[in-house]
């Protein structure tokens, strides 16, 4: 019994030392990713919105987050990533222009990932809520293209747009 508890405490640090915080490496991968070269003053607008959801049923969950800012925002709205975690870091699955939340992950699925809805409007259009359908490599870029979905939709909203987030280069 005297040896199992160094072992378990050697064995949880070890666990510790290779799940690094999501959040942290979200925020890393981020700045990296959306970083201009060289920063310049718009990028300390930059702010994300992020939710953890398991899009491909692998039960591992994708990173949804909401970008704005004066470099990623128009008219129509500003910029969505979808990423898949690789290691410790993460990949990017998908980036669309021009969102609006509401962000909602939908009960139907496409090529084995969930559908995603976001708000769109601005630019001269009436607004909806678009479907993002997976084709089996990413979602559209483009969700002014996409099908409008009626009113009774089902799905979890996970990016409401209450909030500002936070942000990225303090």
């Amino acid at each position: 019994m005297s040896r199992l508890v160094p072992a378990l405490v050697l064995l949880i640090g070890c666990a510790r030392l290779h799940s690094a915080d999501p959040d942290e490496s979200l925020k890393s991968f981020l700045q990296t990713y959306l970083k201009s070269s060289p920063p310049s003053e718009w990028d300390r607008t930059t702010r994300y919105v992020r939710a953890f959801f398991d899009l491909d049923g692998d039960g591992k969950p994708e990173a949804i987050v909401y970008v704005s800012g004066r470099a990623w925002c128009g008219t129509g709205g500003c910029r969505m990533l979808i990423l898949q975690r690789n290691g410790s870091s993460f990949q990017v699955v998908a980036r669309t222009t021009v969102t609006r939340p509401p962000i909602r992950v939908l009960e139907t699925s496409t090529h084995g990932w969930r559908d995603v809805s976001v708000g769109v409007a601005g630019g001269g259009i009436k607004g909806f809520e678009a479907q993002l359908r997976f084709d089996g490599k990413t979602y559209p870029l483009n969700p002014s293209l996409a099908p409008a979905l009626p009113d009774n939709v089902k799905g979890t909203v996970v990016i409401d747009g209450a909030k500002p987030g936070e942000l990225l280069y303090p």
